[in-house]
């Protein structure tokens, strides 16, 4: 079964609930009616409505299962007591006004949405830069228990294969503590795209091959990740290829499970993570999905501006898995 059907099968029937901070665009409004359609998520858009309404009627979509959110026209004593979560929710960090302020702009108000269980997650990004659509879910939903921050991961697909790919999109360079919770952040990612994860911690030596202070650093990582997540198979450091091919693995590695068989590859920077998957992607012919933003309590995701209604559609619907699976 192709990924997006076993994903949709598993959130058919969940009851999850997305909301679109950027309802007045035409992708969104279509991707939304189909979902719904599908039975898939129930939507929200959010908007002024005339604005969606005329956009609603250009391009034919019917949103008679779609609800819509007019900031402008939102219940007083709703917004009022939105205002008083998020004030209490940032610890003293931000006064009554600013809060007023911040939930004009909708993804600050479609966070608080999903901050209050008013909604399941929330996917933005198509007419807003990344910073935009992360900066309000660091703020007020934050990072779940075992992360310290968030970082992207790519689903890699050809064929029957799949591979995750992390940090590939946030992190410019981490620490050994941030590499350990990606690789089980990563882990969990895993799991909901159907993989069974065994991890590898990739660096250019396998196993004392080489020495070097970027080598201790995976080490290191390896071995917090297995305090972090003691069931989990996870190996390091290792090459790629040590950790891909199993008569590598057996020669460089010949007492690793995972060494030969990982299926989650977790990169020491970003440098080396973004060069990775586009490799893969261009001269592999994998399917790069993603940035999947990991390691939020809540999950939030951020699209390409280059986005067409089928990538909002697909994006959605790992979001509502995300949700399903948290």
């Amino acid at each position: 079964m192709e990924l997006f059907e076993q994903l949709a099968d598993k959130i058919k029937g969940q009851n999850k609930t997305l909301v679109f901070p950027e309802g007045e665009d035409p992708r969104i409004q279509g991707a939304a009616v189909r979902l719904a359609a599908d039975g898939l998520i129930k939507p929200i858009l959010l908007g002024q409505k005339s604005s969606i309404d005329a956009t609603a009627k250009k391009n034919s979509f019917d949103l008679s299962q779609v609800t819509i959110i007019d900031i402008a026209t939102y219940p007083k004593d709703d917004f009022k007591e939105m205002v008083r979560v998020l004030v209490e929710r940032r610890h003293g960090k931000t006064d009554t006004a600013t809060a007023k302020k911040w939930l004009q702009d909708p993804n600050y108000f479609g966070t608080m949405l999903v901050y209050m269980n008013l909604a399941d997650g929330m996917v933005s990004g198509a007419n807003h830069p990344t910073g935009d659509t992360v900066r309000p879910a660091l703020q007020i939903i934050k990072t779940s228990a075992d992360a310290s921050r968030i970082s992207g991961a790519f689903v890699m697909q050809r064929g029957d294969e799949r591979y995750i790919f992390a940090d590939a999109a946030i992190n410019i360079d981490i620490d050994a503590q941030t590499m350990a919770e990606i690789a089980v952040q990563s882990a969990k990612t895993a799991r909901v795209f159907g993989i069974d994860p065994k991890v590898a911690m990739l660096s250019f030596s396998s196993k004392g091959s080489a020495r070097a202070p970027q080598v201790d650093k995976v080490v290191q990582a390896t071995e917090l990740a297995k305090q972090l997540a003691p069931n989990l198979p996870i190996d390091g450091e290792l090459q790629f290829d040590a950790a891909f091919v199993p008569a590598v693995g057996q020669a460089k590695a010949p007492e690793s499970s995972v060494a030969g068989y990982a299926n989650v590859f977790v990169f020491p920077d970003l440098q080396s993570g973004n060069i990775g998957y586009k490799i893969a992607q261009r001269l592999g012919g994998f399917e790069a999905i993603g940035p999947i933003l990991q390691g939020l309590a809540q999950p939030v995701s951020d699209l390409s501006r280059g986005a067409n209604e089928e990538d909002v559609y697909k994006v959605s619907i790992i979001t509502a898995a995300q949700a399903v699976a948290n």
